[in-house]
């Protein structure tokens, strides 16, 4: 069984969605991060067991920029904790889904990630995410 890890939703100004969710959920975030090769700024809040994730685009060609642009500000993918992110992309490979990387890659807040195309996942980007831990940087 998969455990809701964090909720990412894009937005276009990262100071003001900060505010924002620092109000609503009443406590700052307890994290910012820049994840350059995504081309976005990170900020989390905890949200009871799970997490919410701000995504903040640092470039015109990010995935959430062009995300923004098409859509709008707003909920971009749901993310699910796994214990073994490779064993977990081949079993869901072996289902039908289409996985969006050949193999994870470090993400923010000290996560080995990948993604399902939404087209396989009834319309909703879906993130997987592993902590890494010592042995897997060795």
């Amino acid at each position: 069984m998969l455990k809701l890890e964090h909720l990412g939703i894009a937005v276009k100004d990262l100071i003001n969605a900060n505010e924002c969710y620092t109000k609503l959920l009443g406590a700052e975030p307890y994290k910012q991060e820049e994840v350059a090769s995504e081309g976005v700024m990170t900020s989390f809040f905890r949200a009871g067991e799970s997490k919410i994730e701000l995504l903040e685009a640092t470039n015109e060609q990010s995935a959430i920029a062009k995300f923004i642009e098409k859509r709008g500000e707003g909920l971009h993918h749901m993310a699910f904790e796994v214990e073994d992110i490779y064993q977990e992309m081949a079993r869901l490979r072996e289902q039908g889904f289409q996985i969006l990387n050949d193999q994870p890659k470090k993400g923010a807040d000290n996560k080995l990630v990948c993604f399902i195309h939404p087209k396989s996942a009834g319309g909703v980007l879906v993130e997987l995410c592993q902590e890494i831990k010592a042995s897997d940087t060795e």
